[in-house]
């Protein structure tokens, strides 16, 4: 299977008289492990479903066209929902703490088992490898990117989504996270345990695995499906949920409950070009100037409603996710306020602060990094005018992270290393009508952590779009994108990558249009 590139995927919603046809994303590299290509196409069937689950499922008060065509609907936002019952109790009551055991002792059986089969001995562990691996210093492994920055924290997500399926907590879930991934690096592979793996799987996968459990009970909790695909939505989402609710029947069957948060769901299919000069460094594969691409992203829990608590780790969380021809996966980013508290000014500001834990996953055509990390920061939203609104996230804090060039022909080509990261987003918001959004990511990676080969990068994102509303759900939006890569090693010396693209995207708006809530 390709390590540098991803399987395709055909994206395809039906539901609510919706359809989305996404064009298959082409790999770029010969296949190497057939583990890798099955890993990849399930991740890229399941982030489809995912995008396609929640734009399904997130204005089901507004009759939809018969098509995705620009037809007449309702203009009207959806009414308020009528607040549902809180299960919290039954849930705590039904818990169980060894059924997830089992699950997760059951996966990595099934999956060391296929390992073994059908990828190689590495996974044909046995009584001598796991003594061994128990009295073993843990390293730093040199697995592919692809397997080690997706793969395993999608794996870790399992985990965690076993966990809270059984009616644990957020904390209680992660602590079954991490063990699982211990007991697979101590018994599910001969080599010896990495604590890179052990970092994005038992750590990573929590942030993962807690944000797509949330949306799976999300996509529970609408009733714009019918149940029969409400199910198979949720379960396509978060398998561990989907899992828990057909084999235990009425004991996992309550909808873990959301509180009714203000979001905002955005789908957006497109075309992307290079604008202006591009620096690949040296470069081993050809750039593709044109992709198509396929976005989705959700933010979960926006201040504002007066009724809503932060009580819960992920109580606000945001998680976007890209698929492109050119490169199969482009990014998969998630962050979650895992202990905060609200703020407010009067009757113009609401907020958020505290500290957040992030994953990102993020592979242009010209670099790669991922992180595993922890911020201080706040989100909030300001009223400037009646009908004008400002959100937005500031974040600073530190990750362990993995970064690379991807114009290589190396999958191992990248390192580790500590990283102080920040991030600003902003989106100003023009009533139901338009919305202008602007994100700038930056990551430092040290030569502090894990990297053998000294040396640092310094690693700059920046996206900027402006989406206007056509008529209900859908809009039209202009998308600029500008990656930068500086890196310098003793071996190789100083190197600079860089890209901007811009692109043209059809875009499907769920629940409240642009996720503006008026407190006042």
């Amino acid at each position: 299977m390709a390590r540098d590139g991803a399987p395709g995927a055909l994206f395809k919603c039906h539901g609510s008289g919706v359809r989305a046809n996404l064009v298959r994303a082409a790999g770029n590299a010969a296949a190497r492990r057939a583990s890798d290509g099955t890993m990849k196409t399930v991740l890229a069937a399941l982030l489809a479903a995912l995008a396609c689950a929640c734009a399904m499922a997130a204005e089901p008060a507004i009759p939809l066209p018969p098509s995705w065509a620009l037809a007449a609907v309702d203009e009207a936002l959806p009414p308020p929902r009528a607040p549902r019952p809180d299960v919290t109790r039954e849930i705590e009551e039904g818990k169980s703490y060894a059924i997830p055991a089992a699950e997760i002792v059951g996966f990595d059986f099934l999956l060391n088992q296929f390992d073994r089969h059908f990828v190689g001995d590495e996974y044909r562990s046995n009584l001598r490898s796991i003594r061994r691996n128990l009295h073993s210093s843990w390293v730093v492994d040199r697995d592919p990117f692809l397997v080690n920055q997706l793969g395993h924290p999608y794996q870790g997500s399992m985990y965690h989504g076993f966990a809270r399926a059984s009616g644990l907590g957020y904390w209680e879930a992660a602590g079954y996270t991490f063990l699982g991934s211990a007991m697979w690096e101590i018994a599910g592979e001969t080599t010896t345990p990495s604590r890179n793996d052990q970092i994005t799987t038992g750590i990573g996968g929590t942030f993962l695995g807690e944000a797509l459990f949330r949306m799976a009970n999300l996509i529970l909790e609408h009733d714009g499906l019918p149940p029969t695909w409400r199910e198979i939505a949720a379960a396509a989402t978060s398998p561990p949920v989907g899992f828990s609710r057909l084999a235990f029947g009425e004991r996992f069957r309550p909808i873990f409950p959301s509180r009714d948060p203000i979001y905002f769901t955005r789908l957006q299919v497109g075309f992307s070009g290079s604008a202006g000069p591009t620096d690949t460094g040296v470069s081993t594969t050809k750039l593709q100037r044109g992709e198509l691409l396929a976005d989705f992203s959700i933010d979960y829990g926006l201040p504002g409603k007066r009724d809503y608590e932060y009580t819960r780790p992920f109580d606000y969380f945001n998680l976007q996710a890209t698929a492109s021809s050119a490169n199969g996966f482009e990014n998969v980013m998630t962050r979650g306020l895992l202990l905060g508290r609200t703020y407010n000014e009067g009757e113009r500001l609401r907020g958020i602060w505290g500290l957040y834990g992030n994953y990102d996953y993020i592979a242009p055509q010209t670099y790669r990094i991922s992180t595993t990390g922890l911020s201080l920061g706040t989100t909030g939203e300001l009223r400037l005018a009646d009908a004008i609104a400002l959100q937005g996230s500031l974040l600073g804090g530190v990750g362990y992270a993995a970064a690379g060039t991807i114009r290589s022909a190396d999958e191992n080509d990248f390192h580790y290393g500590l990283a102080p990261q920040a991030l600003a987003a902003m989106r100003l918001v023009f009533g139901t009508r338009a919305a202008i959004d602007v994100t700038a990511r930056e990551y430092y990676v040290s030569r502090v952590g894990a990297s053998q080969r000294g040396g640092h990068e310094n690693i700059a994102r920046a996206d900027a779009a402006f989406t206007w509303r056509v008529r209900g759900p859908h809009a039209v939006s202009i998308k600029y994108l500008g990656n930068r890569r500086d890196a310098n090693f003793p071996d190789i010396g100083g190197r600079r990558q860089q890209r901007q693209t811009i692109g043209i995207f059809y875009t499907y708006l769920g629940h409240d249009r642009f996720g503006a809530f008026d407190w006042r």
